[in-house]
């Protein structure tokens, strides 16, 4: 079975079981686990922050950052399909009593006019304004590469206003990596960023949560609060370590992407966005079948991939996926869509 449904489902590979294997560790609650503390500041530096945090999820770490960063009732601005929005359980609401002001972006990111028009000024009656949310790569609209000039635009217009930006950078080196940049590149403007260790990077758990000392501060007891504190962790982190030090090479999946793109763009019915990095979503409308319908045929012929939206279904590219797959998973879809 050919695996397309997410970068998610990679294998640890030996060096990271090694490390796992090796690792010294302590209780981390206490901030004596020495592995963890050379993930965190390793981690941290990779994106130009004081200090960072390990958490056992990127959601967690959003909802972290939503929390630190924000005061309850207050609103928060985002992309309208942005994976906080959508894909989130509504834990905004939830976890830190917001409420979400979302916006139409352009490449999901609101231009610095659309930041001035929907900030919301505190007073009597208005809460106010209380964080600007960024998302790279951007994984609703086909893992969009966000240009670091774009986000600068986006969190210059939020600074003049008092406004912190966080950003939800889950494939955060995906995004470095297509726009042949560093990840700092990418979060110098902003206050504060999670990224992903179990996605492109291939660890097995895990994410980071990163910004200035203070705000990592107040980030590790609300990690707590969500029940994120954990004791012996460096078992887990020491994968996530190698992960960060020997990191994958993302650009092979993203030429792998293009060239499922190509392939599936060549069936009938498919309409496929053509992708930046390493997630292809392609329309399948035109051939009259329902997303989860077509899937079942694919996982038939070998093919397992994700339904994204009514008419969308959603391939991810990772360093699981050989070019012998590719070809492989296309030939099986196309057997898919001839099926009686």
């Amino acid at each position: 079975m050919i695996d397309l449904r997410s970068d998610t489902v990679t294998k640890p590979d030996e060096s990271m079981r090694e490390a796992a294997r090796a690792a010294e560790v302590g209780d981390d609650v206490y901030e004596e686990d020495p592995t963890v503390a050379e993930l965190e500041a390793r981690a941290a530096e990779l994106v130009g922050m004081e200090a960072a945090l390990y958490v056992p999820s990127g959601t967690m770490g959003n909802q972290i950052a939503a929390r630190v960063h924000t005061e309850r009732g207050q609103e928060l601005l985002a992309d309208k399909e942005s994976h906080v929005v959508k894909y989130e359980l509504g834990g905004l609401a939830q976890h830190a009593g917001l409420q979400v002001r979302m916006l139409e972006a352009d490449r999901g990111v609101p231009a610095p006019e659309q930041v001035a028009d929907e900030y919301v000024e505190e007073d009597l009656h208005r809460p106010g304004t209380g964080l600007l949310w960024l998302e790279n790569t951007h994984n609703a609209r086909g893992g969009l590469a966000v240009e670091p000039e774009r986000i600068a635009a986006a969190a210059d217009a939020a600074h003049e206003r008092d406004v912190p930006v966080h950003v939800d950078g889950a494939r955060l080196f995906n995004a470095a990596a297509a726009l042949d940049v560093s990840a700092s590149d990418l979060t110098s403007p902003v206050d504060s960023v999670m990224y992903c260790l179990s996605k492109g990077l291939g660890a097995p758990v895990g994410s980071v949560l990163a910004g200035d000392e203070a705000f990592v501060a107040r980030a590790r007891r609300t990690r707590k609060l969500l029940g994120g504190g954990m004791r012996q962790a460096g078992i887990i982190a020491a994968p996530g370590l190698e992960a960060l030090e020997n990191r994958a090479d993302l650009e092979t999946d993203h030429r792998r992407a293009r060239e499922l793109a190509a392939g599936l763009s060549t069936l009938e019915g498919f309409d496929v966005q053509e992708p930046e990095t390493n997630i292809v979503l392609v329309d399948v409308a035109e051939t009259g079948l329902e997303p989860n319908a077509l899937l079942e045929r694919c996982r038939d012929h070998g093919v397992v991939a994700s339904p994204f939206g009514p008419t969308t279904v959603r391939f991810c590219t990772h360093r699981d996926v050989s070019d012998a797959d590719i070809e492989q998973a296309l030939e099986g879809v196309e057997s898919a869509l001839n099926t009686a």
